[in-house]
């Protein structure tokens, strides 16, 4: 179906909406150093949390209730993603220890980034072939999809700060991941439907999530042993998790 100009004027519209939830971290440049950096390791956690259920509770889930299932290609993808990002961090570690910089972004915010770029891209899609359906469709996906990036952007934020960046900084390339959901979002228009793209993109997404969460974000996490510092980093981790999970409500 052939997407008129109404169509994408309330694409556009929406994905603007979209994006703009990645300044969300925002508030932290109202906070003073001394506390952010208190709070930044439970920020950590929560975002390790929100990754984890976005992947299980919500990627997963709508592979498996796609037209094909969660079949091979699916579960391809995963591990594709998985090592994929694990090739890039090897290399970007490599580039890191050779090449030191302050210019040059930590591995993980570099993952991050990516990882999230892609997920953006696949969210940006999703809402043009739903305004491409009917515009009620379109409304409801993104109201669903701007909900779910509040937790997640959030959690975006934690990583790129935890990383080493400051405030503005880790603000500006959030925002530049977030546009990605545009390049989505007007490729599906042009095309009319990216459906085979996102059969490979959504479960690679969900393998990214996986690897940043266990193996970047827990072990910083396992560098605090005191109990109950340790108890508050778990409450965080699950309260990521059940946001994720109370987000399926309204989608």
């Amino acid at each position: 179906m052939e997407a008129d100009g109404q169509t994408w004027l309330y694409t556009l519209g929406a994905l603007l909406v979209i994006s703009s939830m990645s300044l969300v971290g925002a508030v932290s440049l109202t906070i003073n150093a001394a506390t952010l950096s208190r709070i930044l390791i439970f920020l950590v956690a929560f975002a390790a949390g929100a990754l984890l259920g976005d992947a299980f509770l919500h990627v997963i889930p709508e592979i498996a209730e796609s037209k094909d299932g969660f079949n091979l290609l699916a579960s391809l993808s995963v591990l594709s993603g998985i090592i994929m990002f694990f090739s890039l961090e090897k290399i970007l570690h490599w580039h890191h220890a050779h090449f030191p910089s302050e210019d040059v972004l930590h591995p993980v915010a570099v993952s991050n980034l990516v990882g999230d770029g892609l997920h953006n891209f696949v969210d940006g899609a999703i809402v043009a072939g739903a305004f491409v359906a009917s515009p009620h469709l379109g409304v409801v996906t993104a109201v669903a999809i701007a909900l779910h990036e509040i937790p997640q952007e959030l959690g975006d934020f934690a990583i790129l700060m935890h990383s080493g960046l400051k405030p503005k900084r880790a603000l500006a390339l959030n925002l530049l991941s977030a546009l990605s959901a545009f390049v989505g979002g007007i490729t599906a228009l042009l095309l009319g439907s990216i459906s085979a793209v996102e059969a490979w993109l959504l479960p690679f997404s969900a393998g990214a999530f996986v690897y940043i969460a266990s193996t970047d974000l827990i072990p910083e996490l396992h560098k605090e042993p005191e109990p109950g510092k340790s108890l508050l980093q778990l409450l965080a981790l699950s309260s990521g998790v059940l946001v994720m999970a109370a987000l399926l409500l309204v989608e």
